[in-house]
């Protein structure tokens, strides 16, 4: 069975380099993953499914991640870089003079539908019967959960900072993504 260790002369086991070639496929299992997510979902999204849709053997798929936990952690960490910069990307757009609030809204409810989205979505579904899953995932719940409060929301939301915004504020996301899971509408205006 290939590991992601290599022994060295010393005896001690050191990770592989990661080549560029190496990173691309990663990346391409990544990728694969994430589009099998949103398309089929987390029991359908087998590591053999995600393999075949890669292109890959099942031994080159062992290579680089050789269990299901394995790439559900890469996945996580994945799908929370891809959030995290369409977040950042969505703050930046607000047109000069909009409303920011409105601009949040709407905004977020694009992020919603983005692929990386709706496969975190499902990995947190999921998790509601899996230990394991919930624990992969508390990190960067948290990590968005903070973003949002943090700099690159704070540009769109810096209406108001009371506890009653703060729960109108945080209603308002819940219910977005509610509408989002139940893949109901929305309407922007």
């Amino acid at each position: 069975r290939m590991t992601d260790a290599t022994p060295t002369a010393s005896g001690v086991d050191t990770p592989p380099r990661d080549t560029a070639k190496s990173l691309r496929t990663r990346a391409r299992i990544l990728d694969c993953a994430t589009r099998l997510l949103v398309e089929i979902g987390y029991a359908g999204a087998t590591n053999a499914r995600i393999a075949e849709a890669a292109g890959l053997t099942r031994g080159a798929m062992l290579y680089h991640f050789p269990s299901r936990e394995a790439l559900v952690e890469a996945l996580v960490d994945h799908l929370q870089t891809s959030r995290m910069a369409l977040l950042t990307q969505a703050s930046d757009r607000a047109p000069p003079g909009a409303d920011l609030v409105d601009h949040a809204i709407d905004a977020y409810w694009l992020l919603l539908h983005e692929p990386s989205y709706i496969a975190f979505s499902e990995l947190e579904a999921a998790a509601r019967t899996d230990a394991a899953m919930r624990e992969a995932l508390a990190p960067a719940q948290a990590a968005f959960d903070q973003a949002q409060l943090g700099l690159p929301f704070s540009r769109m939301l810096q209406a108001g900072a009371g506890p009653r915004f703060q729960t109108s504020r945080d209603l308002a996301r819940f219910m977005l993504e509610g509408l989002a899971r139940a893949s109901l509408t929305y309407d922007a205006d």
